[in-house]
C-alpha cells in the first residue's frame, strides 16, 4: 500500500508554530511570519513520525510530496525528515513545469493525505482537486485541517 503525504502544513510546520493553536499557525502563514520560509528549521506536526512508523510497520510504503520546486529546497525537507527520524521514503516535488496532479497521477497512491490549504486559499490549492476523475476514483483522499496533524487518523491501515 502506497501512502503519499503532503509535507508542509500536514506533516511538518515552521518552527515558530510550536506551542501555538492551529488557528494561530494558520494566521502566522497568512501574515508572513519569517520562520515560514526557514525550511531547514521545520518541525513535525504532533506525533506524525510515530504515526507514519506505525503505518510503515503494517506494510505501508510512505512517500512524501513537497511544495518546493527546487532541489535545493527539497534538500532542506530531507534534512528535516532525517533529523526527526521520519520513515524513509521518496520525496516528490514539482519539476520542469509539473503540477501536483502530474506527480499524483504518475504515482497513483492508494491513499493521498493532505491538508485543506486554509492559509493559502483552500480547496483550489489542494492536490486532489485537480486529479482527473478516472484517477481520483483509484485514490483514497484524506483531507485534514491545515496544521492539525495526522494524530487523529486511524492507526489501522485497513480502516484508514
Amino acid at each position: 500500500m502506497k501512502i503519499l503525504i503532503f509535507l508542509h502544513g500536514t506533516l511538518i510546520m515552521h518552527k515558530s508554530a510550536e506551542d501555538k493553536t492551529r488557528e494561530e499557525r494558520v494566521k502566522q502563514v497568512m501574515t508572513g511570519n519569517l520562520s515560514v520560509h526557514d525550511y531547514a528549521s521545520y518541525i513535525p506536526v504532533g506525533n506524525a513520525v510515530e504515526k507514519l512508523k506505525f503505518w510503515q510497520s503494517q506494510g505501508a510504503e510512505i512517500l512524501y510530496l513537497s511544495s518546493h520546486e527546487t532541489a535545493e529546497d527539497v534538500e532542506k525537507d530531507k534534512i528535516v525528515l532525517e533529523k526527526y527520524d521520519f520513515p524513509k521514503g521518496q520525496v516528490f516535488y514539482r519539476q520542469n513545469g509539473e503540477s501536483y496532479r502530474d506527480i499524483v497521477e504518475k504515482i497513483i497512491p492508494d491513499i493521498l493525505i493532505e491538508d485543506d490549504c486554509e492559509s493559502i486559499g483552500g480547496e483550489k490549492e489542494m492536490v486532489i482537486t485537480f486529479v482527473r476523475p478516472e484517477n481520483k476514483q483509484k485514490i483514497k483522499s484524506i483531507v485534514i485541517k491545515e496544521f492539525s496533524g495526522i494524530d487523529n487518523l486511524s492507526d489501522d491501515l485497513k480502516i484508514l
